[in-house]
C-alpha cells in the first residue's frame, strides 16, 4: 500500500481532461501533472486515497516523445494552462480521444471517427481575459489563480492573450498602486478591486476594460480614464461591474459605464457583432468561425426550415446560418445578450430573425401559443450541459435535427443518451480545438430524429 512522501518509478500511459498524466502501481492510478504518455518518471506520492493516489515529479528518467520545452516561467504554479509541456500535435490527439471515450463510456455510442480540427493559432487567441487582483506582502499581485486555489500566481504577460492586454495591466497596475486603490480582500470583504476584465475586438482593434469593484464608485476615475484614453486608443470602453457579493462569482449584474461605449465590435462568420460586459462570445474567433461553420454543415438547412437557437448568447451562431433558413428563433435567458442579439440582427440586415428572452421551457411555451414548429434546433449550453427541463423542451419541440455545440464531451455524452431515449439518433461529431494548450475542447454533434418523441 502506497503511503505519503513513497518515492516509486512510474510509466505514464495516459492522460486525463485535467492535464494529469496517469501511471499504475501495483493496480493503483498514480495522477501526475505535468508528465506526458511515454515518461518514466520518478514520483513522490502526496494523497493517498483509496483507490488512486496523486503525485509529482521528482525527475524524470526516460522523457516521453511527445514532451517540449516549457515557454511560460509560470506554468508549473498557474491553473491556466495544463498541456503547454506537449506538442501541440500530440494535445489534439489527447483532445480527440478524450470526446469519443466520453461518447462511449458515458453516451453509450461509437459515431465514426473524425480527426479533430485544429485551431489556427495557439498563441496570443484569447480575446477575453478575467485577471484576478490580490495583495500578498502588502504587494499588488494581477495573474491568474493557482490551480485549485484562490492565490494569485502573478502574471501579465499570459502567452494565451493578446500583447496589448499586457501593456494594460502593467498600467493599471500603476496606477492601483499609485493611488493607493483598496485592493478586495475575500477573506474580510473588505477592499474594492476585485478582478480586471479585458474584451478585444481583434477586427475593430477596439477594447473593452471593465474593473470588477466590490462598491459602485472609482476613487480617482477621472484620472483613470484620462490614464487609459492617452496611453491606449483601442480602449473605447471603460465600465465598472458592481459585484459586492461574497461569491467565487466574476462578474456582477450592473454595470456603471465610465467612458465611451456600451459594448464593443468584432466580426465572425462575415457578420459584424455587438459585445456587452456580460454577454457570452467565443474566446477564439479564428476557431469559432471554424466551429460554426461544422454547426452550419451538420444543420444542413433548407429554405423552409425555422431554426430555433437555444442559449442564443448574442445570436453569433444563429445569425450565422440565419440566411440558409426561412426564419431564426434565437432565446437566451439575459436580457443585455437578447438586445446585443437584436442589434447584431439589425446591424447585419438580417430580417428573419427574432430573439426573446425566456428559458427553455418558456421558450417551447411561447412558440407553441405562436404555433410554431421548429425543424432544425442548435444548442450551445455551458459546460453543465443542458436542463432536463431543456431537454424536454427541445424534444416537445419535436424538431427533424439537434445540432449540440459543446465545450464538455461529458456532459455532451449525458446529453446524447437522455436524447436517444426520446428518439433521436447520432449521426456526426466534429471536434474543433478552441483552447490550444489547456484541457479543453469544443465539440459539434448532430442528432436526427428517427421515432416520433412520446407525447
Amino acid at each position: 500500500m502506497l503511503q505519503k512522501n513513497d518515492c516509486i518509478t512510474l510509466e505514464i500511459t495516459d492522460i486525463n481532461a485535467e492535464a494529469f498524466g496517469i501511471g499504475r502501481y501495483e493496480g493503483m492510478a498514480v495522477f501526475v501533472p505535468s508528465s506526458a504518455v511515454g515518461d518514466k518518471v520518478r514520483v513522490r506520492i502526496l494523497k493517498v486515497l483509496s483507490t488512486y493516489c496523486f503525485g509529482k515529479i521528482e525527475e524524470i528518467l526516460v522523457p516521453s516523445p511527445d514532451r517540449i520545452a516549457v515557454d511560460c516561467p509560470v506554468y508549473a504554479q498557474c491553473g491556466g494552462c495544463g498541456l503547454r509541456h506537449i506538442s501541440y500535435e500530440s494535445e489534439c490527439k489527447l483532445k480527440n480521444n478524450w470526446v469519443y471515450q466520453n461518447l462511449s463510456r458515458i453516451g453509450g455510442v461509437n459515431p465514426q471517427k473524425r480527426e479533430i480540427i485544429p485551431s489556427p493559432r495557439q498563441l496570443e487567441y484569447r480575446n477575453k481575459a478575467q485577471y484576478p487582483v490580490q495583495l500578498a506582502g502588502g504587494k499588488l499581485q494581477i495573474g491568474f489563480y493557482a490551480k485549485h486555489s484562490h492565490r494569485v500566481v502573478p502574471c501579465m504577460d499570459c502567452r494565451l492573450q493578446p500583447s496589448l492586454f499586457t501593456d494594460i495591466l502593467k498600467e493599471i497596475h500603476r496606477f492601483l498602486c499609485q493611488y493607493h486603490i483598496p485592493i478586495y480582500d475575500e477573506q474580510t470583504h473588505r477592499g474594492l478591486v476585485r478582478h480586471i476584465y479585458l474584451r478585444y475586438g481583434e477586427k475593430s482593434d477596439k477594447v473593452m476594460l471593465c474593473l470588477v469593484i466590490n462598491g459602485t464608485q472609482l476613487p480617482h476615475a477621472g484620472q483613470f480614464v484620462t490614464i487609459m484614453r492617452r496611453t491606449f486608443p483601442q480602449v473605447v470602453s471603460i465600465v465598472l461591474n458592481v459585484n459586492r457579493g461574497q461569491t467565487n462569482v466574476i462578474l456582477g449584474r450592473d454595470n456603471i459605464l465610465l467612458f465611451g461605449e456600451e459594448a464593443i465590435t468584432d466580426q465572425i462568420c462575415g457578420l459584424e457583432v455587438s459585445i456587452s460586459p456580460l454577454a457570452f462570445y467565443q474566446v477564439n474567433r479564428e476557431a469559432a468561425e471554424i466551429l460554426y461553420g461544422v454547426a452550419k454543415e451538420f444543420a444542413q438547412l433548407t429554405p423552409n426550415d425555422v431554426l430555433v437557437d437555444l442559449y442564443c448568447g448574442t445570436g453569433t451562431i444563429g445569425l450565422s446560418m440565419a440566411r440558409e433558413a426561412k426564419e431564426l428563433i434565437g432565446v437566451e435567458i439575459i436580457p443585455a445578450a437578447i438586445e446585443n442579439a437584436k442589434q447584431n440582427a439589425k446591424r447585419n440586415g438580417i430580417e428573419n430573425a427574432h430573439f426573446f428572452c425566456d428559458d427553455a421551457a418558456g421558450a417551447v411555451q411561447t412558440l407553441a401559443q405562436q404555433k410554431t414548429k421548429a425543424d432544425v434546433v442548435v444548442v450551445d449550453p455551458p459546460r453543465k450541459g443542458c436542463s432536463p427541463q431543456a431537454l424536454d423542451a427541445i424534444c416537445q419541440m419535436s424538431p427533424s435535427r439537434i445540432v449540440y455545440v459543446s465545450c464538455d464531451s461529458a456532459t455532451l455524452a449525458r446529453d446524447i443518451k437522455w436524447l436517444s431515449e426520446k428518439g433521436y439518433t447520432l449521426t456526426k461529431v466534429q471536434t474543433v480545438d478552441l483552447f490550444p494548450r489547456t484541457g479543453h475542447v469544443e465539440t459539434v454533434a448532430r442528432l436526427d430524429c428517427v421515432v416520433p418523441p412520446a407525447q
